[in-house]
């Protein structure tokens, strides 16, 4: 694969760029965490509360709902997820991109960036998210969490940056939880964090984190003037 031409503006600090989907490109998170409390509620399990459900969006869907329901057997986690599936296939078309997402992602795309997706959701699932008619082709490479290792594991980024010949400092990943800034640590690459997700900014404290984006404005303009 050859190297992103040089556009003749300023040197781009990150050939590579790999955007968290649900809660940083996608608004999403208010519908995962009454998903996961209806699935819950439908085996009769205690309903975890809003922060606590929002807590594990990003992480695999088994291990984020055996997080959520530790007194369910393991063998039963996957009833759980039936149930949690069937709640979000019936409502997900109410979801969509933050406003500015693809702008965003079609200035990145313009500076020659190769462009990638480290998710949480399953293959079929993300599939169906990038059916969207303006984002095909949008992004160069995609992993989920069902066809590699979940978040925090390095596997994501290492399979990305070997796909694309990056080394670590010249990749940026970008999320809304400390599951995406545990990863980028973990894998060695620098991270950007929004806050306008599923985790509490006061948590990415711990993370050697580039910047804290408060809007999709705001993260517009950072990776302008510094990607």
């Amino acid at each position: 694969m050859t190297h992103p031409a040089d556009t003749g503006l300023r040197p781009r600090a990150y050939d590579l760029i790999v955007f968290d989907w649900d809660g940083t490109l996608y608004d999403s998170t208010g519908l995962i965490v009454r998903c996961i409390q209806s699935a819950c509620a439908d085996l009769g399990l205690p309903v975890p509360p809003p922060s606590e459900a929002a807590y594990v969006i990003g992480l695999g869907l088994h291990d984020a709902l055996a997080h959520v329901a530790p007194t369910l057997p393991a063998e039963r986690v996957p009833e759980l997820g039936q149930r949690y599936r069937h709640h979000y296939f019936q409502r997900q078309h109410e979801l969509s991109l933050f406003e500015g997402a693809l702008p965003l992602l079609a200035a990145l795309k313009a500076r020659n960036h190769w462009l990638a997706v480290a998710t949480g959701k399953s293959r079929q699932g993300l599939n169906e998210a990038l059916e969207h008619v303006e984002l095909r082709g949008m992004f160069d490479g995609t992993r989920t969490a069902d066809e590699t290792a979940s978040k925090p594991h390095p596997l994501m980024l290492q399979q990305l940056m070997a796909e694309f010949g990056v080394a670590p400092e010249r990749t940026l990943m970008i999320g809304d939880t400390t599951h995406d800034l545990q990863l980028a640590k973990n894998a060695g690459t620098h991270s950007l964090a929004v806050s306008y997700g599923a985790h509490e900014p006061e948590a990415f404290g711990a993370f050697d984190t580039r910047f804290v984006a408060h809007s999709v404005a705001a993260l517009h303009d950072w990776l302008a003037r510094h990607a």
